[in-house]
């Protein structure tokens, strides 16, 4: 299967520069996963395709600070952008610009805090040692940026507007979007209705985002994230799927923690790496429906999401989306497949 076989074209117009507020008054695609037929809402009428019993999957990562700026010895300026933390002082990292950064090379941001190279990763950035006097968590949050998105040019006023409302464990490089779109009060009406809410975490990496390289997607490799399951969220969504309850993703991050966890059916607990690649053929263990952002053309989430339905319906529904001047990407508009006549 082609890469070019999930392109759409998108106008630049369409990616959203701005977080809509409130937030759950962003629009809401809501598409059959097996017949294509569309309604167009707001997000606040999800509530109105849920049933009791439903279980709602959130990931709960909270984005770090992860952009710092330094400088090297001869004064040069460095950017270094975290993607995951190995120990207490090492961190694979992005590192710009690449060429000149090799083992050895220091990097110092402030008094309080430096690295130095110690080693190259096989997608061309860098593993770096921190030095650092206090709590490192601290400093990051004084020094270091919440990043965004390439895509979003404006600036961002509340740093908080690209956190979801449950975030709770720090660690990712990019935010699980499809949460952006729930309110607290949404989250209450939806236990209200009897849904049940279970959280796990998955802290997203950049390896997620980047463009598959390969010609055919079977020859893509995807990076791998860091993910936890507890075992309240592993009984309460093993339940629900033995009752044969509907389990919903928030989000494709939320999908691959399911489905790497629950590789035979059935969610384990613990902790762990994934690389979980889902694309047309795959067939899902646990996941039933999905809430989730749109996504870029040609891109492994495209792949995700057309899984879960079709390629041709997927393609069909974003082709839609821009007929009818949907908002794209993190700030943007929602979508939920599912089975409407069911």
């Amino acid at each position: 299967m082609l890469v070019t076989d999930f392109d759409y074209d998108l106008p630049q117009e369409l990616i959203a520069q701005h977080p809509m507020e409130p937030r759950d008054h962003s629009r809401l695609l809501v598409v059959d996963k097996k017949t294509g037929e569309i309604e167009h809402k707001h997000f606040y009428d999800l509530v109105n395709y849920l049933k009791p019993g439903d279980v709602l999957v959130f990931n709960d990562t909270r984005v770090i600070p992860a952009r710092l700026h330094g400088t090297k010895d001869t004064g040069a300026h460095v950017e270094v952008f975290l993607l995951t933390r190995r120990d207490a002082t090492d961190w694979e990292v992005l590192v710009r610009p690449g060429k000149k950064l090799q083992v050895g090379a220091k990097i110092n941001f402030s008094d309080e805090l430096s690295c130095e190279v110690i080693e190259h990763t096989d997608f061309g950035g860098r593993v770096v040692r921190f030095k650092y006097d206090g709590i490192f968590e601290e400093i990051l949050d004084r020094l270091g940026e919440t990043p965004l998105p390439p895509y979003i040019t404006a600036p961002l006023e509340d740093k908080e507007r690209y956190q979801t409302v449950y975030n709770r464990e720090r660690g990712s490089a990019a935010a699980p979007t499809a949460g952006l779109h729930f309110t607290k009060e949404l989250l209450q009406k939806i236990k209200e209705i009897g849904c049940e809410e279970v959280f796990v975490t998955l802290h997203v990496g950049l390896g997620t985002f980047r463009p598959v390289s390969e010609a055919k997607i079977e020859d893509h490799k995807m990076h791998k994230e860091f993910y936890t399951v507890s075992q309240e969220a592993a009984d309460a969504v093993n339940k629900a799927k033995a009752e044969g309850r509907r389990i919903i993703a928030v989000g494709t991050t939320a999908v691959r923690t399911l489905e790497a966890a629950g590789a035979d059916g059935q969610l384990h607990a613990g902790s762990s790496w994934t690389n979980i690649f889902i694309y047309p053929g795959y067939k899902f263990r646990l996941v039933d429906d999905l809430v989730t952002n749109f996504h870029l053309p040609q891109s492994t989430l495209l792949m995700l999401v057309s899984t879960l339905s079709t390629r041709e319906i997927m393609l069909q529904t974003y082709k839609k989306a821009v007929e009818e001047k949907y908002r794209f990407f993190s700030f943007g508009d929602a979508m939920f497949i599912t089975d409407l006549n069911k």
